[in-house]
């Protein structure tokens, strides 16, 4: 059900990795495009058509009552909101760590100095129907709320039978001020350009399908986003001790969220490959998405067969996966030879679910192999720095000449002049 690599032809499957990302459609940027325009132009009176057209469902208010927050809540089962509630918990405490402070530096009279002040505004998509996903709603709306963003928007597409109430106490736990029954690019639109209903933001987070990942792609530079984010991925490094349950269990949890979803295997024994390839035959019988969980293991289930866990440490850093367990006896040695993953989980008691849902790291990573230069969401994608500098007359003069040559140097002599002119008067 995966194809066998070795380090000699690896390549091959970082090629074919790469290439899941390549899902630009002129058809579709130049819908996503008059949808934005539309919504631009017209509002609240574009989202309602749009609302009607696209998601078969009339609605007089784009604003989600404090009356239907409520109902919804109450049909939350008590055990669901105590596991969101300790999973909030716990991304609370992670992202408070990551929190930075504004510094000064006074001396010899000069005062520099960097402010680091939150946004003020944030959106954040979720998802309607199968992939409305709680989980998701604390993991983008907690870190901007450790950050101090002051009002944060959550948008979800209307449906008749109303929006998956563990998202609303989600949403309600998280800190969320706002919610907009809105959905697809038409709600991208909403937060990035502002309606009579819903104010501009300066940030837009969170997942969505082909057509809210294009429309935010074109409005980035209007507003922020989170990342281009592509299909998701697991890789496993395990050696011969490894439990091939558990890499079998971890790379089906990983390819049932979606075909294009790749799971790979790098691993010092061939005979590792055969076992967790048996693994999979029999668990997979007990699962309710077997369909999705083939088609992506055949599409991009993988195994790497090498010498030595530093080649595997040297493979992984050329994939740079999304998520990167590490199945081996001494994970936190081998932590030491990685450098390019989303997030790391070490050990097999700590599979890469575990962070998708509870211990409080974030879960929005980096894909496709730009965690080569990108982070995981934090409280850092939510905030702005800004430096400040003063200089006293004396201070001035004596950095003055150097700064007059540096500007002549460039041919700047307007620059050369407005220190110039300060100089001669001290």
């Amino acid at each position: 059900m995966f194809t066998v690599y070795t380090k000699e032809n690896v390549r091959e499957l970082i090629d074919k990795l790469k290439k899941r990302a390549d899902n630009s459609n002129d058809d579709i940027e130049r819908s996503v495009k008059t949808i934005l325009e539309n919504v631009k132009v017209n509002g609240d009176k574009a989202l309602l058509e749009y609302s009607e057209k696209f998601d078969k469902v009339k609605i007089s208010s784009l604003r989600l009552s404090e009356e239907a927050k409520a109902e919804a809540i109450a049909k939350v089962p008590e055990e669901l909101k105590r596991t969101i509630e300790k999973a909030a918990e716990n991304i609370y405490a992670f992202h408070e760590k990551q929190k930075q402070q504004s510094w000064i530096d006074n001396r010899d009279g000069k005062i520099m100095g960097q402010r680091v002040l939150p946004l003020r505004r944030v959106g954040l998509y979720v998802p309607g129907g199968t992939a409305a996903y709680p989980s998701s709603v604390l993991m983008n709306a907690i870190p901007a709320k450790v950050a101090g963003v002051e009002s944060i928007v959550m948008v979800t597409p209307p449906k008749e039978d109303g929006i998956n109430p563990a998202v609303i106490y989600a949403a309600q736990v998280a800190g969320v001020t706002d919610i907009i029954t809105v959905g697809g690019a038409q709600a991208v639109a909403a937060m990035a350009y502002g309606t009579e209903t819903v104010e501009q933001v300066d940030k837009i987070v969170g997942p969505g399908n082909i057509f809210v990942a294009t429309a935010k792609r074109l409005v980035f530079g209007t507003v922020d986003i989170d990342m281009f984010a592509g299909p998701s991925e697991v890789l496993v490094i395990a050696d011969d001790k490894a439990d091939p349950a558990y890499v079998a269990a971890d790379f089906m949890s990983q390819a049932e969220h979606d075909p294009m979803a790749a799971s790979v295997l790098v691993t010092t024994s061939a005979e590792m490959v055969d076992k967790v390839r048996d693994e999979i035959e029999k668990q997979l019988k007990t699962l309710s998405r077997d369909e999705i969980i083939v088609r992506s293991l055949t599409a991009y289930g993988s195994a790497v067969i090498v010498d030595t866990l530093d080649d595997a440490a040297k493979i992984s850093d050329k994939i740079a996966p999304e998520h990167l367990e590490l199945m081996v006896e001494n994970p936190f040695e081998l932590l030491g030879k990685v450098r390019n993953a989303g997030s790391v989980f070490l050990g097999a008691n700590s599979p890469e679910p575990l962070g998708d849902y509870f211990a409080g790291p974030n879960h929005v990573l980096p894909t496709n192999g730009t965690a080569r230069f990108s982070s995981a969401l934090s409280t850092d994608s939510f905030v702005k720095k800004s430096s400040y500098l003063y200089y006293s007359a004396d201070a001035l003069k004596a950095s003055a000449d150097d700064i007059i040559r540096f500007a002549e140097a460039e041919g700047l002599t307007a620059h050369a002049n407005s220190i110039k002119v300060r100089k001669n008067k001290v």
